[in-house]
This record gives structure tokens, sequence and C-alpha cells, in this order.
């Protein structure tokens, strides 16, 4: 990561240089790699996108690179998520540097879970951010993204409803199978170092146990007392996302018994991304019955 001087010094560069798309590409700003799912899906080959945190980083801290923001400077939209706690920093600098970007911010059609002060770093979290995991929030999201890219190119209409339609067939089938994990036992606990999940369990009637909380590690009274609840509730898979340190999920899991699961719900790939975390819990809460 870069000091955040420097890139301010980019940033004032790029507001001197204009928001003129030289490559002659239309590029839709993302700022997190599931957006481009959804872009890429209902925009096709219209559009390139440019997502601003890359698979890997931490979306609640990135801080950009000089490259995606040069391509910012060329777009012509961007999509926010409205509570990530790197676009509480960046985002109105994002705007400046391109004041003829159209705005779309898809956790305004969200029905938001309030955070009671969320700390990730030093910025505050209005909301858990992480709504695009949940297929009842990803069809929200889908209607959203369909509407703007209409806006910016409605002589094409046609072919994005069209791309629409498909899109929500695939959130289906992953809304089909989130439903049916209320049928796999009494017990849908499952723990996750990072709280991913919230609106995949408030929509589908789990419980999330997170193990990090406002963004730091467990103490040792706290990881002590997530190894006896993983222990009495026969939780045998600890989640981790791709970005996070296993280290404390593995002592959880290996206390319990069980075993760790890494996930990548920053994926770019939506549907096999969210596909693989509900067949991951499905298979949880069978192991929960032994």
């Amino acid at each position: 990561m870069k000091s955040a001087a420097g890139l301010l010094l980019l940033l004032f560069i790029s507001v001197s240089c204009g928001s003129r798309n030289e490559t002659g590409d239309k590029i839709i700003s993302v700022s997190i790699g599931p957006f481009k799912y959804f872009v890429d899906q209902i925009a096709g080959d219209n559009f390139s996108v440019n997502v601003m945190v890359p698979a890997g980083s931490n979306p609640h801290i990135y801080e950009p690179y000089p490259d995606q923001v040069n391509r910012l400077r060329k777009s012509v939209a961007y999509i926010s998520n409205g509570y990530l706690g790197f676009e509480i920093i960046w985002i109105d600098r994002f705007y400046e540097i391109n004041r003829n970007m159209k705005k779309l911010s898809l956790g305004e059609d969200i029905d938001p879970i309030a955070h009671q002060d969320h700390h990730e770093a030093d910025h505050v979290e209005a909301a858990d951010p992480h709504y695009w995991v949940s297929p009842v929030c990803a069809m929200k999201m889908a209607a959203s993204v369909r509407d703007f890219i209409i806006g910016l190119d409605p002589e094409n209409s046609i072919l994005y409803n069209e791309n629409y339609i498909k899109l929500t067939g695939r959130i289906n089938e992953v809304d089909s199978m989130a439903r049916k994990l209320s049928s796999v036992g009494e017990n849908r606990k499952f723990m996750i170092y990072h709280p991913n999940l919230g609106y995949l369990a408030r929509d589908y009637g789990l419980e999330e146990i997170a193990v990090e909380n406002e963004g730091k590690e467990p103490s040792p009274s706290r990881l002590r007392e997530l190894i006896d609840i993983a222990k009495k509730e026969s939780l045998k898979v600890i989640l981790v996302q791709r970005e996070y340190d296993t280290r404390n999920a593995r002592a959880i899991a290996d206390e319990a018994r069980g075993r760790v699961v890494v996930i990548d719900p920053l994926s770019e790939d939506w549907f096999a991304s969210t596909s693989e975390i509900i067949k991951t819990l499905e298979e949880s809460f069978r192991e929960n019955l032994n």
C-alpha cells in the first residue's frame, strides 16, 4: 500500500488532467470484485470494469493504486457499496477527480443491518457492508445495476434487459440452494473469522458467530469463549475469508476437533463463490448433526 499523502498527489494530478477517457473504452469503476460480476453479466462487452479493491485485499482499509485511480479518472460511472470502510475515506476524492462520473450506491436499495459503533481500523461503518453475499440482496442489486446501465446506454436497453433476466435465473439458483439450508437439522449456527455473512444469515434463518470483533483479533479470553462455543455447538467448520490470517481460526478448530475452510466472498465470480459458500455451510450443518 502507498501512503495517503502520495495518493493525494496523484489525485491532484488526475484532477488537473481532466476526466476524458483517453482509450475510447467505456469504463465503469466499482468498489469490489463481486460488483464487477453484475456489471459484466448485464452489460456484456459494452463496458469494461475497473475494480478498486482487487482480490485478496481488505476492502475496509484498502488504499487504491495509481493504475486504478487512472482508470477511475477515465470512467463514465462509479458503483459504490455505500458502507465499506475504504469508501468512507476515498469516495469524495474519487468523485472530485472525475466530476462527470454517474453514481450508483447499491447500499441504498438494501435493508441494512445496522452496526453499533463498528470500527474497521480508523473508520466507522454505519451498517454491515457485506450484503452482496445474500441472494435476496443480490436480486435487488441486479435490478439496480440494470436500470443504471440502461441510463448510461439506453440504445441497448433490450440487450440489458435480456441479460438481466438471465442473471436473475442464476441468482434464483443460488437462492434455492440457500433456502434448502433450513432443512438441514436444527442447529444452523456457523463460526466465521470476519462477520461477512450477516445478510445471508438474516435472510435464510442462520446464526453467524464472528471470531473477529470490531476489526480486531479476539483477546485470549474471547478466544477461549469461542472454543467453548464451538465445542458446545459441535461446530466442526470455521470459515475464514481469503484476505484474513487463519491462525486464530485454526486454534479454535484444533481445540474443537474441526477444520478451517477458506472462502472468497470478494471473488469476481459471484455465482461460483456464493454457491461454494452455501455448499460449505450445508456440509458444516450436516457435520454438526454427528
